[in-house]
């Protein structure tokens, strides 16, 4: 008998998602491919719409509200926002990068198959990242609530002048300023806008929030790390301009003055598979750092 004890079984998965950039010719390819590579394996497969559409009979579709072992995204960081957004309990997703940089679908289309072998033998690792719950509060007493995965932006359209906005964290005062925007984002968005901005790049797992000013008119204001657990108000000060608020990119809505932004970290979590690099393996090789 073995004094080590019983061991970790690896993970049962039976039902796989699979998503594929709408747009893109070689993923919607390979998603048909990589059901019949699942279904040889035993695997029942659910396929996205846009896969779908281009699949034979008895092909079954993706539902996020279905319940699910796996999700593959074959795309890019963007088709992973959206699917992260969009499940409905914190499934494990493996991306596929199908593109050039892709920070979240860390997984390159040439490793998919010697990845996904490991991922279903139980060799890889779950990462829980963070979302926050945004809340735009009208001056009307409107109100609409988003979820972001990397970060949410108030700025001003190209031809609007310089915006005011109050900045507000847990009751209190930061600052009221002027800039072109601001950006709240999660640690996992930190290498995204955040990133152009100036802003810190943080550790995925860290629970906070970075507030980064977008071309402040004030120098000295730089960007502020807070947790994730703190109340962020975000009130614009200006009228008769074009000013958006965008989420992850790929939602948003027109601000008007009076306009509320409400921040905090959401109850709802994402779980990324991590089955081939780690976090700093990623920043040398998309950021091509030395060494």
């Amino acid at each position: 008998m073995s004094a080590e004890g019983p061991q970790p079984t690896a993970p049962v998965f039976r039902r796989v998602g699979v998503v594929a950039k709408a747009s893109s010719e070689e993923a919607l390819r390979t998603a048909r491919e990589l059901d019949e590579w699942l279904a040889r394996r035993g695997l029942e497969v659910l396929l996205e719409e846009a896969a779908l559409r281009t699949g034979g009979d008895g092909w079954r579709p993706f539902v996020p509200g279905v319940e699910l072992d796996l999700v593959v995204v074959l795309g890019g960081d963007g088709t992973l926002l959206s699917v992260a957004r969009a499940l409905e309990r914190p499934t494990p997703i493996l991306g596929v990068n199908m593109g050039s940089l892709g920070f979240l679908t860390e997984v390159h289309r040439n490793d998919l198959y010697p990845s996904l072998v490991r991922v279903l033998a139980g060799q890889f690792a779950l990462e829980e990242r963070s979302l926050l719950r945004v809340d735009l509060e009208r001056g009307s007493g409107e109100s609409r609530r988003y979820l972001v995965l990397n970060d949410a932006v108030i700025s001003k359209s190209a031809l609007a002048r310089i915006i005011e906005l109050r900045l507000e964290v847990d009751n209190h005062l930061v600052a009221q300023f002027r800039a072109d925007g601001l950006i709240v984002s999660t640690p996992t968005g930190s290498t995204a806008y955040n990133l152009s901005a100036g802003g810190p790049i943080l550790f995925p797992q860290l629970p906070v929030a970075v507030i980064t000013p977008i071309c402040p008119h004030t120098l000295s204001l730089r960007p502020l790390v807070v947790p994730d657990t703190s109340d962020i108000v975000v009130t614009l000060h200006t009228d008769r301009e074009e000013v958006y608020l965008t989420l992850d990119g790929q939602e948003g809505a027109a601000l008007d003055v009076g306009d509320r932004v409400r921040l905090s970290r959401s109850e709802r979590v994402v779980h990324l598979v991590k089955a081939a690099r780690s976090f700093y393996e990623s920043l040398r090789g998309k950021l091509r750092w030395g060494g």
